[in-house]
């Protein structure tokens, strides 16, 4: 995916409402009346959220007659699960590594506690 192309679909996911609108399209499509019902605000501003997620790939209008019904697209959201896919796996190696020196710690921790004890043992006797 071009760099600009994933700016525009953060940019589009960045919106409460417009991540609710892609949420009510996930479950199929459906007419922009529809789409509006939920939300307290105006259809002309969410017609403007709609061409946001539109310029942005994420869903697309149609026309049928009088009816314009959305549908989502969702290879915009198989680009960012991709994208953040790298930094996912990276992040899963350094905690893995983190896990390992913990556990070295606790194990040097465990060593050091029962030397101690059998020096201070030692002493009693």
């Amino acid at each position: 995916m071009q760099p600009d192309r994933l700016s525009a679909t953060f940019a589009a996911l960045a919106d409460p409402t417009r991540r609710a609108i892609l949420a009510r399209l996930a479950s199929g499509q459906t007419s922009v009346l529809k789409l509006a019902e939920p939300f307290d605000i105006s259809l002309p501003a969410v017609s403007k959220h709609l061409k946001v997620l539109e310029r942005a790939g994420l869903i697309e209008r149609g026309r049928e007659a009088q009816w314009r019904p959305c549908r989502l697209q969702a290879n915009p959201l198989k680009d960012i699960a991709d994208w953040v896919e790298v930094y996912r796996r990276h992040w899963e190696e350094r905690f893995d590594k983190l896990d390992r020196y913990l556990k070295e710690l606790q194990r040097k921790n465990k060593v050091q506690e029962i030397q101690r004890k059998e020096r201070k043992d030692g002493r009693k006797t």
